[in-house]
């Protein structure tokens, strides 16, 4: 004898609450259903499928709502139950209802293998990026180097609204200053330099060849040999393609970042690697090689590498103790000031004025055309 549930599932009208999609279609139909020796699934009395209760599987679905699915049938096929009387009695006879489910040891699992690609992500960031773009550097094109180049040096001009100074007598002695620079350092004429007129107290190198001096750093500077040495260090880092070793570790680093927050269009590697062009922030071991580079060629020139330091020293202050430069990104200024000092004391031949005192009276006003 047919229980009563059973009864009412024979009738021709739907259960209430029972949705059946056939995995053909993208139909909604509304379904009566039958519980003998397997479920059957009837329209209008027509059987739509019919599904052993061992294939039936619970599939992910709202509270209130028992969705489910078999493994018979076509794998879109969906069949969606709110009837509570129903859904006690399918549960009842679906002893393999939940064996597909994941359970605690497979979200586990899931949870294992996310933190795993996370750490690889992090792995591959401290140290595979770092070393990719220590032998790539060397393969990219100069023309290359020098396009990219051209790109950082107008957005560099648009963020800072420098625009170029032009006193002729200024001018001319920094280019000066710059060649005496260059052919000590073995550098070819194709480095271009400037001034810009900017109150920011900076100087950096772009790639391709290209070194900008600040206005503001001018400013401050007391005399050519710190503003020789600051240049002499941005010489370091072209000679040894720092901006392109630092373009190509940024930008990849963002983009591994950005591929672990969802950020797959690599549009942040874009603009972290386009900023750091503008700001110049270089590694620890950069920063320091291109000191080094900068102590040679002043000391090479017959003048002391210390003023470097000083101008640095005043533009940044004290920035912390020796903890600190344990762990900063970079040599602390004093600590650069203290090495440039001994180095002056160790080798130093005191040489030639790089400048007579009047060409750094036109250095010091190379901007002053420019001015209203």
């Amino acid at each position: 004898m047919e229980s009563d549930l059973d009864q009412a599932n024979s009738a021709a009208s739907p259960v209430p609450g029972a949705v059946f999609f056939d995995g053909a279609s993208s139909r909604r139909r509304s379904v009566a259903l039958r519980l003998s020796d397997a479920l059957e699934i009837r329209e209008d009395g027509e059987l739509l499928a019919r599904w052993a209760f061992a294939d039936i599987r619970r599939a992910d679905s709202p509270s209130g709502l028992l969705r489910l699915s078999c493994l018979t049938a076509p794998a879109l096929a969906r069949l969606e139950i709110r009837d509570a009387q129903l859904i006690a009695a399918l549960v009842a006879r679906c002893d393999k209802l939940e064996q597909d489910l994941p359970n605690r040891k497979g979200v586990a699992g899931i949870v294992g293998w996310s933190l795993a690609a996370a750490v690889s992500i992090v792995l591959v960031v401290l140290f595979g990026v770092p070393l990719a773009a220590e032998r790539l550097t060397p393969l990219v094109p100069d023309s290359f180097e020098r396009r990219l180049g051209d790109v950082a040096e107008a957005q560099v001009k648009v963020v800072f609204d420098g625009k170029p100074c032009s006193n002729a007598a200024g001018q001319a002695a920094f280019e000066k200053l710059i060649g005496k620079l260059r052919e000590t350092a073995g550098l070819d004429n194709s480095v271009q330099s400037g001034v810009l007129a900017t109150p920011v107290p900076n100087a950096f190198a772009l790639p391709g060849g290209k070194v900008y001096l600040f206005e503001g750093l001018l400013e401050k500077a007391e005399n050519p040999d710190e503003i020789a040495g600051v240049v002499a260090h941005e010489l370091g880092h072209l000679r040894h393609r720092d901006s392109m070793r630092e373009l190509i570790h940024n930008g990849g680093t963002s983009f591994l970042i950005g591929l672990l927050f969802g950020d797959i269009s690599g549009s942040g590697a874009l603009i972290f690697a386009s900023r750091q062009l503008v700001t110049s922030s270089y590694s620890r071991d950069a920063e320091t090689n291109a000191d080094t580079f900068a102590i040679e060629t002043m000391h090479k020139l017959g003048r002391p590498a210390k003023p470097m330091g000083e101008l640095m020293f005043r533009v940044t202050g004290k920035e912390g103790g020796k903890g600190l430069s344990l762990v900063s990104s970079h040599p602390l200024t004093e600590d650069r000031l203290e090495r440039m000092g001994r180095a002056d004391a160790d080798t130093l031949t005191i040489g030639k004025p790089l400048l007579s005192a009047a060409e750094w009276q036109a250095l010091k006003g190379v901007c002053a055309s420019g001015k209203t």
